[in-house]
């Protein structure tokens, strides 16, 4: 990460599907920066700081599903930073974007991202959890409906320039 580049957006409770024959899914947090993508599974925040951000990020997506763009209070650009130390985060720079749609479903609302990761192309399918279960593993339970539509204006705006 960039000294001098800044958070557009941070969501948290994000499922992070890759498209691919045995794919893992994850739990993580979507930065959007100006200059780039940023998947962050594991992070030194504390769990209380956690619990209480996501219990406000859901009421908030709630009250207001048409807002994806906003950062949480009590992380920024330095825990972002001391995060991506950690490799098992995974950062992509605007320019390795190469499409970025929304698509919705009956259960939930997609973020579909087309990445390059060096040779390779990578897609990926992104939605903000509500419920979880965690017996016998990890795994969503409800899925929020969002409007991802100024995620994925920023993104190609940024991606064009």
């Amino acid at each position: 990460m960039d000294s001098d580049e800044k958070i557009k957006t941070h969501l948290l409770s994000v499922w992070l599907e890759e498209k691919r024959l045995f794919a893992r899914s994850k739990e993580c947090m979507l930065f959007v920066t100006d200059k780039g993508l940023y998947f962050v599974s594991k992070t030194q925040a504390k769990s209380q700081w956690w619990k209480s951000s996501v219990q406000r990020q859901i009421l908030m997506l709630l009250k207001d599903p048409e807002n994806t763009i906003w950062v949480h209070d009590g992380y920024d650009e330095k825990n972002l930073a001391l995060d991506l130390e950690n490799e098992k985060n995974s950062r992509y720079r605007m320019s390795d974007v190469i499409s970025v749609d929304a698509e919705e479903k009956t259960w939930g609302s997609i973020l579909v991202l087309k990445l390059r990761d060096e040779e390779k192309e990578r897609k990926f399918h992104l939605s903000i959890v509500r419920d979880w279960v965690s017996y016998p593993v990890k795994a969503p339970m409800n899925y929020l409906k969002v409007n991802w539509t100024p995620v994925v204006q920023y993104i190609k705006s940024r991606t064009e320039s």
